[in-house]
């Protein structure tokens, strides 16, 4: 437990930190789930040292400066949540952490220039497209500051089109469900047919699907990164944009459907935490929900190998593993592939390919080789973050592997002939 700090310091947040420090037994069955410990092999880069960590510095015992660059090197995976025997919720302590040492954590002049820019234009589309736009021609300029290059490295080579989808897209056909969903920030510029197949497969099944104007960003980059006043601005902007007379409110990224799901941790102590927990009730992913819908027409074939992806965010974080690939396997044709280590990250991990390349490009390469290896034509996740981790880094290495969502998959079943 924190025995050394009084509880009001760390406000409403103190007690899940609290509990998840003392849930800790140091068993280190975290350590062989956690990738940064097995690419660096320090004690204080696991799970269990980090707790460790966190807890001497929030007793006063170590300075956070000892402490920061091993919980900067934290991909927040949650890797270690399902291997933890003692169900330590390693989440209920890394993001409030992070969140209240925001202000005083030590940066250099590029890191925290680099962190501005990322929050300015990357949960807004409206800048960051021309944003990315400029970042495609700006990279090939010999001058630009080291600590910018791995931000504009991931960029596409042409920044595709921009797509606005109607706010109500019908169903085809009978209507069986009615839904809302998010549209995410930086896919709506990276890849915004992602979201134009989801709204595919969704009306060809029967749903209508409501996409408010007035939803932003989920928050969770500025959540992930500690800036907990951003992240509340975003998510009670959210609680206001998306109607109650839905059937669910849809995700088709992990990463923001984990934020989503972590507004009521956000919101904690304010007072729209209540309103909070009952917006989280609602919140699927898609394939999730399209799972328990069941499919209506049944899509045509595929004749594609398939290796899937476990995007960190949606099967560590949301418990989310079999819907994608039980979508996957009603495609007739489609040969669904598994990874080896196919709970390791792939190193995206929000803005982690920006703040730490060196490490994530490790696990990007060896995500990439590992899929090159199974034989896939195509590898399928269900996060923006890791399918333009995957495409950069399968690029890099003269891949033709497709990659792409699974929705997207879908919606290809049925835009074939005979679907």
């Amino acid at each position: 437990m924190l025995h050394s700090i009084p509880t009001d310091r760390l406000g409403a947040l103190g007690e899940p930190m609290a509990d998840a420090v003392s849930r800790c037994v140091h068993c280190g069955f975290c350590l062989a789930a956690c990738p940064t410990y097995r690419e660096l092999g320090q004690e204080m880069d696991s799970p269990r040292g980090r707790i460790v960590l966190m807890k001497e510095v929030l007793e006063g015992q170590i300075s956070l400066a000892e402490a920061q660059p091993h919980i900067d090197r934290c991909l927040g995976c949650l890797a270690c949540e399902p291997a933890c025997p003692s169900g330590v919720p390693y989440r209920d302590l890394i993001s409030p952490f992070r969140a209240l040492v925001f202000s005083q954590a030590p940066r250099t002049w590029q890191e925290r220039l680099r962190r501005q820019l990322v929050s300015m234009t990357l949960p807004y589309p409206e800048r960051f497209r021309p944003a990315a736009i400029l970042g495609t021609w700006a990279r090939r300029l010999p001058w630009v500051p080291s600590a910018m290059r791995p931000m504009l490295d991931l960029l596409p080579d042409r920044v595709p089109a921009e797509v606005l989808w109607p706010e109500v897209t019908p169903a085809r056909g009978t209507r069986r469900a009615r839904v809302a969903l998010l549209l995410g920030c930086a896919q709506q510029v990276l890849d915004p047919d992602l979201n134009t197949a989801t709204l595919e497969v969704l009306a060809e099944n029967g749903v209508e699907v409501v996409a408010p104007q007035a939803q932003g960003c989920c928050g969770g980059l500025a959540w992930h990164t500690g800036d907990l006043d951003s992240a509340r601005t975003l998510a009670r902007r959210n609680l206001l944009a998306f109607p109650r007379d839905v059937d669910a409110i849809l995700t088709n990224a992990a990463g923001c459907g984990s934020a989503l799901h972590e507004y009521g941790l956000i919101l904690k102590g304010t007072a729209d935490e209540g309103r909070a927990r009952v917006f989280v009730e609602r919140v699927q992913d898609v394939t999730v929900f399209l799972e328990r819908l069941g499919l209506r027409n049944p899509p045509a074939s595929l004749p594609y190998r398939v290796v899937y992806q476990d995007a960190c965010h949606l099967g560590n974080a949301q418990g989310v593993r079999q819907p994608p690939r039980n979508l996957l396997r009603s495609i007739p044709g489609l040969e669904l592939l598994e990874l080896p280590d196919a709970d390791q990250c792939c190193g995206s991990a929000g803005t982690y390919n920006i703040d730490q390349p060196e490490l994530a490009a490790r696990l990007g390469e060896r995500k990439a080789r590992a899929i090159m290896a199974s034989g896939a034509t195509h590898v399928a996740s269900g996060n923006i973050g890791c399918l333009t981790q995957i495409r950069s880094h399968l690029k890099r290495l003269g891949s033709p592997i497709g990659v792409c969502h699974t929705l997207q998959l879908l919606r290809d079943t049925y835009r074939r002939p005979g679907s």
